[in-house]
This record gives C-alpha cells, structure tokens and sequence, in this order.
C-alpha cells in the first residue's frame, strides 16, 4: 500500500513550504499536492525530496470533493500525513466584501477544510497525522476581518474536538495557528491601491518557514492539539483569554485607527 502526504494550497507560501520540507516529518512514498494552478504545482517537482502528484482541484467547488474521492477509492493509499492550508481572506468591512466573496471564503476555508479531512479520515490509521491551518485571528472577533476570524475560529474549534474523536484510532489532529506571516495571502486580502487600508500596523510578521518549522516539531508531540509561533502571537492570545472580548475589539480598531 503506498503512503502519502495529501497537502491542500500546495502551490505557495505555508502550504508550498509544508511540501518542501515534507522530509521534517517522515518518509512518504508521494506528495498529493493539491491547488488551482498546475504550473505551480509542477514546480514543486523539483523542489520536493519525494514524488510529486499534482492535482488540480479548485477546492471552492463542492464538486472537487467527489473528484478527490474518487481518487482515493482508486487509488487506496494509506495517508500518512493531512495538511489543510487552502484559504483565503480579506480586509474589509464586511458591507464592502461582495457576497459571493465573503460566501466563497466560508466555503473554502470551512467546507472544504471539513470536506477533504472527513473524504481522508477512512484512510488514515495509527501513526497518521492531521494538520489544519487556523490562525491567531480564531482567538477573537475581529472587525473588518470579522468573516476570516469567524472561519478560523470554526478550523481552531473542529480541529480540537476531532483530535479527541480520532484519539483512539491513532490519529493526531493538530491546528496551526500563525500570525501576521509573509505569503501571497496579503495579494487578496488587501484591495489594490488601498488608500486606507485596514490593517495599518503589523505588531509582528513571520516567515513561513518559521511556522513550518514549529509545526513539523509540534507534531510529533502527540498530545497537542494547537501549534503556535512566536512570543507576540503567544502573548496576544494570552491576552484573549484574559480580557473581555469587547476590550480586545477596542485595542484591535484604537491600534488600528478603525472607526
């Protein structure tokens, strides 16, 4: 039976990076890496230490859900490894983010998540891992980025209760939790040519590879369920459980120069 790393949002920033260095967390026979844009993913051909199988899903649409199964039911590999990256955000007051956007977001960043984890859990077993990208933003309402928390808090919740659920199968369930990290994701979410961004002060920006680091090590902690890093991300999730979410929501728009 062969073994694989499925990677959604595989083509760029933390979910390219996962690929990469997919030898941090263990032997596989293949890489399924998955995305939009088939060039992108042939690249990693070269830069991934393992096979690469490129699929190209676009994961918005609930009928890539059946395609990724079908696969699997032909294919019937053991998943050693699950990472969730694909999503998106963005910065904006709810009222000025187009319906469909702000609709298109929650089906990526929660349905799909939950559709490609529940499609992968009957192949998975002892030893398997899953890793779900949520963020810093899961920990608190955010406004102008309220729809984005709002889909992380789900990933950060769903992750947590599934680990216990999967707990006597074997299988480890981990969130990842980044803060302000440099990748393509700022491209969407920040409108072009914003004059008055949302987002006016960065308290912190990390590296990609330093999340995938900390994660690739976390993982191998069977008994947690949440990966963090860097001292202002860990100390400002401190701070939302401590303070009345009304007071974060205060600093947050004060900081930020929000009406």
């Amino acid at each position: 039976m062969k073994t694989i790393a499925v990677i959604t949002g595989a083509s760029g920033g933390i979910g390219k990076e996962f690929a990469e260095r997919i030898a941090e967390y263990g032997k596989v026979d293949e890489v399924w890496a998955i995305a939009r844009r088939a060039d992108k993913l042939e690249a990693l051909k070269e830069s991934v230490p393992y096979p690469v199988h490129p699929i190209v899903l676009d994961l918005s649409r609930s009928e890539s859900f059946a395609e990724y199964a079908s696969l699997l039911e032909y294919e019937k590999p053991f998943i050693k490894l699950l990472i969730n990256c694909s999503g998106f955000g963005k910065f904006a007051s709810t009222s000025d983010v187009p319906t469909e956007e702000n609709l298109n977001m929650i089906s990526l960043n929660c349905a799909a998540l939950t559709a490609i984890t529940q499609e992968s859990l009957p192949y998975m077993g002892k030893g398997s891992d899953i890793i779900q990208i949520a963020s810093v933003a899961a920990y608190q309402p955010v406004p102008y980025i309220g729809v984005y928390g709002a889909t992380k808090a789900y990933v950060l919740s769903f992750s947590r209760a599934l680990n216990r659920e999967v707990k006597s199968k074997g299988i480890h369930v981990m969130a990842v939790c980044p803060f302000w990290t440099k990748t393509e994701f700022f491209n969407r979410a920040i409108k072009e040519d914003d004059k008055n961004p949302v987002v006016k002060k960065y308290a912190a920006m990390y590296l990609p590879s330093q999340i995938v680091g900390k994660a690739y090590r976390d993982i191998k902690k069977k008994n947690k369920d949440v990966s963090m890093y860097g001292t202002v991300a860990k100390l400002q999730t401190l701070a939302t459980k401590i303070l009345p979410h009304k007071i974060i929501m205060d600093i947050w728009q004060s900081q930020q120069k929000l009406k």
